[in-house]
């Protein structure tokens, strides 16, 4: 083999070489490009709201954010008026929210009319966010509700309600936030969402 057959056998095999390693670098690219578009898409949704670091802000600014039945039911244990409150003959769709942290505490799939002039649940929608206390504050022992994270005062929680728990949670509107199920994903709970399709 002279030397011109082994440059061209050369050139022929580096050749061979490139176009080889084109296909696998262009699929490398496109692949590249349809994770970069796909996590673009995955940042532009709000992210989910994370309450495990969450910090209480003080009484002064809480006195000042709430208003008053806000501040007097969640900090100092009060109760709203029956009937006359925000979300007792609610029936939108969404989730109710701690007023004061922004914590899920209950779903409008388990409300119900209870008749007590006060929004009423059959279940909590995050039994973690929900913690109880004794309250013997009218002379005899009631079951307390208050929030996980915030520790605002809820409500209470009874054994007079509807199958399947026979469980009455008696809210106060005042400390709760309703977010309707189409502000779920831009208000950060869009994990809720599959409870309502």
């Amino acid at each position: 083999m002279n030397r011109l057959q082994v440059f061209g056998a050369a050139v022929t095999l580096l050749t061979a070489t490139a176009s080889a390693c084109a296909q696998p670098v262009s699929k490398v690219k496109t692949d590249s490009k349809s994770a970069a578009v796909a996590n673009a898409e995955t940042q532009n949704q709000p992210p989910v709201r994370d309450f495990s670091k969450w910090v209480k802000p003080s009484d002064a600014f809480l006195k000042q954010s709430l208003t008053p039945v806000q501040y007097s039911v969640t900090q100092h244990d009060d109760t709203e008026t029956p009937f006359r409150n925000t979300y007792w003959d609610n029936h939108a769709v969404g989730i109710y929210v701690d007023v004061v942290s922004g914590e899920p505490l209950f779903s409008s799939k388990d409300k119900y009319e209870s008749g007590t002039g006060w929004p009423s649940f059959t279940r909590p929608l995050e039994p973690k966010n929900i913690k109880k206390d004794t309250d013997t504050k009218l002379g005899y022992t009631r079951d307390e509700v208050r929030s996980a994270h915030a520790n605002s005062h809820l409500g209470h929680v009874f054994d007079d309600g509807p199958q399947p728990t026979g469980l009455r949670y008696c809210m106060n509107s005042a400390a709760l936030k309703f977010i309707p199920v189409d502000k779920l994903v831009a208000e950060g709970y869009g994990q809720y969402l599959k409870l309502f399709k």
